[in-house]
């Protein structure tokens, strides 16, 4: 993305506000130009920004909440495991450690690729993004570790000092990540009672910002 900055920044407390140790500039608060978006990222590491600050003129892009598509057509199957990307995982069978929020969590993502591409835009542009999970049949609470390596997959997955690609994991398994992308949105995840699809564990909305 051309006219995104990312700006890694210790973070400083003042007055009980936390603001960016770049964020002044001539005695005044860091304001983005109206033309950019910045994503305040601290460390070379991170999984999601610390905030995304946009210039009153940047185009941007809101997803609806998408969800996986239901691609495992196997006989038997649980409705949860409907949701199983098969492109990814031949016949639905899931590999030593990747659960069905993991394998819910790829299916979702590459549906956001496709929604993000069909606007003219890259995971690269996305700068925000909002995670629902539902607890798989039988568990207490969100698997939100198996959303997490799905989330890797596709997002900070390179380190922002070298720009090197990390290694990240599928199940117990390191791999490559499936896009490299150096993206770091702002994010927040809820665990939601009822998801409106049956089977569904995963739904995620995004914000992305149009090249300059």
């Amino acid at each position: 993305m051309k006219n995104r900055t990312k700006v890694v920044a210790a973070v400083v407390a003042t007055a009980a506000v936390a603001i960016p140790g770049t964020a002044f500039a001539a005695g005044t608060l860091f304001r983005p130009a109206p033309t950019e978006a910045f994503s305040f990222v601290t460390g070379d590491t991170p999984m999601i920004a610390n905030g995304v600050a946009i210039g009153k003129n940047v185009a941007w892009y809101k997803s609806s909440g998408l969800g996986p598509s239901a691609m495992n057509t196997a006989p038997g199957v649980t409705t949860e495991e409907r949701y199983i990307p098969t492109d990814v995982f031949p016949g639905g069978e899931l590999p030593a450690g990747v659960t069905l929020t993991e394998a819910q969590g790829i299916n979702v993502l590459m549906r956001i690729g496709e929604n993000l591409e069909r606007a003219g835009l890259s995971y690269d542009d996305v700068v925000s993004m909002r995670v629902f999970l539902q607890n798989p049949a039988g568990e207490e609470k969100m698997d939100f570790a198996g959303w997490n390596r799905a989330y890797r997959q596709f997002f900070a997955n390179t380190n922002l000092s070298t720009g090197e690609p990390m290694t990240v994991q599928l199940g117990s398994r390191p791999t490559a990540p499936m896009v490299v992308n150096p993206a770091r949105p702002s994010r927040f995840a809820l665990e939601i009672e009822n998801l409106p699809v049956d089977g569904w564990l995963v739904e995620v909305e995004v914000d992305a910002v149009y090249p300059g």
